[in-house]
């Protein structure tokens, strides 16, 4: 929610809770329910639904909450959907809002707060990324942004991946040769670097611009990135023009290519979306039971690029409610377009640009193009949606047979819908890490990755067999302590550890000490060839070890498994590496931040020589304190 909302409402102060019986029965939740209604205002609110533990069931938003939470006890008139989750409900948790747009925002809210299983949920691991102009430089930079908007500067997006962006960026230095360095490398250097070699950096960082004319090219790319590339375009022309006039051809060439660049980026879109402004597109199929969104990102004209969305929790569910969650939900994080075209129309359309108004700040329209430029990309995402949705469903036809087969061929009674992967990396017991992967019938679940830094002093350098106990205890043990009841589907139903018959042993008891015996356990290891030819060796917990064919689907499906493991725990441990790489000794000293840590390297020159430092030198530095002073002295002088 935007940083407006705690004015709006207080969660806190609005909130009360009715508590039930836990029988688990459906006249049990209707007496719940029934036992809340007698309590509830007719004004808006967000109801939850809770079970006998107080696990959220649903979280659901009302015009008037009374007449809306009486409908749940109206059996007949629920699906069965809802009447299963009635059966589960023991007790309400109500807030109150100002409005339904409140009401509508905080649900979305709540929602992703809680993942409640019977709300539509929009599943995604990845942030949308943004490009970043940052503010407070002299020179700005230019970069690639995830996360929280905290930096100062102008954020352009959301692009629907990191490689749209990067291939924008790469526009940027052609066009503007704006600086993309960190302000630690650009305040270090003192000749330029080969991006201004290759006529990709103006070079600031030498003067080889002055501030006024990178501010003029500061100024354009912004221009470019809001949809104003025609005037860029005019503006290099004639800057080209006028060089050629003045023989200064070196010059003209250099504006020529800014100019080639410029027109390769405006053919190079997608989809033709001139005219459109700034709009998010979304179109939605549905077939089997499954539902795709399809999104396309349009801003200042410029295609953005597209992303296909797989809500869950869809059956059952009218599609214009799932496509209102959908958008909501979607619009928790991401700023929408001042345009939010889709392919139907909404019932709660008004409601949903009001809200999406409140969150954003500026006025948001939700319409259904019918003619012009927006009608021929509705239809175009339509044709996307229905393509996406059905290579979704051919993988997971695929996807649930391999399942099947892995679960044939390790003895489990039922296809697998969490496989755990691990391995270790480390050089010489230096940086060790674990790593974990998931995967389910839908793919890889990136979100639920795990790095586990190896810390306990017990677990000698390099000893492999060691590292994975420590990696599998720490993990099953949480698992004990956090979901004991196994019901919040965090408990793998087959675990593949990297390695052979010592790696799978030491996996078996651990497993084994922890009262653990229902989950199963295999070690994949390279063949006798190592790998060479394709031929892992599986290991089993009964002492059996085979290998599959060359050509078997089963088998390239583990081999993926292995593969993403690799990799994930090679990109940590290098991570890690580069990390420690870059550490001061100054680090070491309780309460120093950067600002005095970089205050005492450039005083000094080196950290050597702030350890041999006297007080009354390490006094004389700028912006430290003598309090400071006394600590940094005490710290290493005390030893």
């Amino acid at each position: 929610m935007s940083a407006r909302t705690p004015d709006r409402f207080n969660e806190e102060t609005a909130t009360y809770a009715v508590k039930g019986a836990d029988a688990p029965d459906l006249e049990a939740g209707v007496a719940a329910i029934r036992n809340v209604v007698r309590t509830l205002p007719t004004r808006p609110g967000v109801y939850r639904m809770q079970d006998a533990r107080g696990d959220v069931l649903y979280v659901g938003k009302a015009r008037a909450l009374k007449n809306r939470v009486t409908n749940y006890t109206q059996i007949a008139r629920l699906s069965k959907r809802l009447q299963r989750m009635v059966a589960q409900t023991r007790s309400m948790t109500i807030v109150t809002t100002n409005s339904e747009a409140e009401a509508l925002l905080l649900e979305a809210q709540l929602i992703k707060r809680y993942r409640p299983p019977y709300n539509v949920l929009l599943r995604d691991d990845k942030s949308f990324p943004f490009i970043l102009l940052r503010g407070e430089h002299d020179f700005p930079r230019v970069q690639l942004h995830r996360g929280a908007r905290r930096a100062k500067g102008d954020y352009f997006g959301p692009f629907a991946g990191a490689g749209q962006v990067r291939k924008t960026l790469n526009a940027l230095q052609k066009l503007f040769l704006l600086r993309s360095c960190t302000d630690g490398f650009f305040n270090t250097r003192d000749r330029p670097c080969l991006l201004y070699q290759i006529k990709r950096c103006s070079a600031p960082c030498v003067d080889r611009i002055s501030p006024a004319d990178y501010a003029e090219l500061v100024g354009d790319a912004k221009r470019f990135l809001s949809g104003k590339s025609t005037e860029v375009q005019a503006r290099l022309g004639a800057q080209m023009q006028d060089a050629a006039e003045r023989m200064d051809f070196e010059q003209a060439a250099v504006l020529r290519d800014r100019l080639k660049a410029l027109t390769f980026i405006q053919g190079s879109q997608a989809i033709n979306a001139e005219g459109v402004g700034d709009a998010d597109v979304f179109a939605m199929a549905e077939k089997e039971g499954q539902v795709g969104i399809q999104a396309f990102f349009i801003r200042g004209g410029q295609n953005w690029g597209h992303r296909a969305f797989f809500p869950t929790h869809v059956a059952d569910v009218p599609q214009d409610e799932v496509f209102s969650q959908f958008l909501m939900q979607f619009y928790e994080e991401v700023p929408p377009a001042r345009n939010v075209l889709v392919d139907r129309e909404l019932s709660e359309a008004e409601l949903l640009a009001e809200a999406m108004s409140a969150r954003a700040g500026y006025r948001v329209s939700l319409s259904v193009p019918q003619r012009s430029a927006r009608r021929r990309l509705i239809e175009q995402a339509s044709r996307n949606a229905v393509e996406a949705l059905d290579r979704r469903l051919a993988e997971s036809t695929t996807q649930a047979r391999l399942l099947r087969e892995v679960a044939e061929l390790f003895g489990l009674s039922e296809s697998p819908d969490r496989i755990e992967v691990y391995d270790n990396s480390h050089i010489q017991g230096t940086n060790a890490l674990g790593a974990m992967v998931v995967a389910g019938p839908e793919g890889f679940r990136k979100g639920q990755y795990r790095k586990f830094n190896i810390k306990r002093a017990e677990t000698a350098p390099g000893d492999d067999f060691a590292m994975m106990r420590e990696v599998l205890t720490r993990r099953f043990k949480r698992a004990q302590d956090e979901d004991p009841d196994r019901d919040r589907g965090d408990w793998p139903d087959l675990v593949l550890v990297d390695g052979g018959r010592g790696q799978l042993n030491v996996a078996t008891e651990v497993l084994e000490d922890l009262g653990i015996e229902d989950v199963c356990v295999v070690g994949i290891a390279k063949g006798p060839h190592h790998g060479r030819d394709g031929r892992e060796v599986f290991h089993l917990m009964d002492g059996r070890e085979f290998q599959l064919p060359v050509n078997s689907p089963v088998l390239f499906y583990l081999q993926r498994l292995r593969d993403e493991v690799h990799r994930f725990a090679i990109g940590a441990h290098r991570e890690k590496r580069a990390k420690a790489m870059g550490a001061s000794p100054l680090d070491e000293v309780p309460g120093i931040g950067p600002a005095r840590k970089k205050a005492l390297l450039m005083h000094f020159g080196t950290a050597k020589a702030v350890r041999s430092a006297s007080l009354e030198d390490l006094q004389k530095t700028p912006g430290v304190s003598r309090a400071m002073a006394q600590q940094v002295h005490d710290f290493y002088h005390a030893r």
